[in-house]
């Protein structure tokens, strides 16, 4: 059936989208548990770009689904907050830098996870602001700052080496739909 056929019969997602989403989900998932032994070296920002860039929009359902397992599997606690809407943010980058079919290459991309990475500390200081007032936030971050230095190189490198490969097989997978 011709996607603009499915999209006659019935608006939203159809049982293969909520099956692509829910592998996508769990495959972030898995990787970043499996990977949590190495701090702040994690697959989640890589993923959650292709993801992006292929699903648009149905990416929402993979980064709330994925922060809800991480609550699930972890525990629910002020970290949790954060993931609500850090992956969003970088969800909102990715969807406005590829606006209008812009394509970008490895290279590009694997700057923006960089630099995400830098961020992904100050980032995640904005419910400490409620929590202990904008010194704690401040000393938190101010203290992660080696840590994020590690994120970002992290996803520099995993962008460079996965994407253009990653790329291509979502590619050829969305053209045998």
């Amino acid at each position: 059936m011709a996607d603009s056929e499915r999209k006659q019969l019935r608006p939203g997602l159809i049982a293969r989208d909520v099956t692509t989403l829910a592998m996508a989900t769990a495959l972030v998932f898995a990787l970043q548990i499996a990977m949590s032994g190495l701090a702040n070296v994690e697959p989640v920002t890589l993923l959650i770009l292709l993801y992006t860039l292929h699903f648009r929009k149905k990416t929402l359902f993979i980064i709330y689904a994925f922060a809800l397992l991480e609550g699930i599997w972890y525990g629910f606690h002020i970290w949790w907050v954060m993931y609500l809407y850090v992956w969003t943010v970088l969800w909102l980058a990715v969807t406005l830098l590829s606006r209008k079919g812009r394509r970008h290459g490895a290279f590009f991309w694997a700057v923006v996870a960089g630099l995400y990475g830098l961020a992904f500390g100050f980032l995640c200081s904005f419910p400490y602001v409620a929590l202990g007032g904008v010194k704690m936030a401040w000393s938190w971050w101010l203290a992660g700052l080696p840590f994020d230095a590690v994120h970002g190189v992290a996803n520099f490198v995993l962008m460079l080496v996965l994407f253009t490969p990653l790329d291509r097989v979502m590619t050829m997978l969305r053209l045998g739909e």
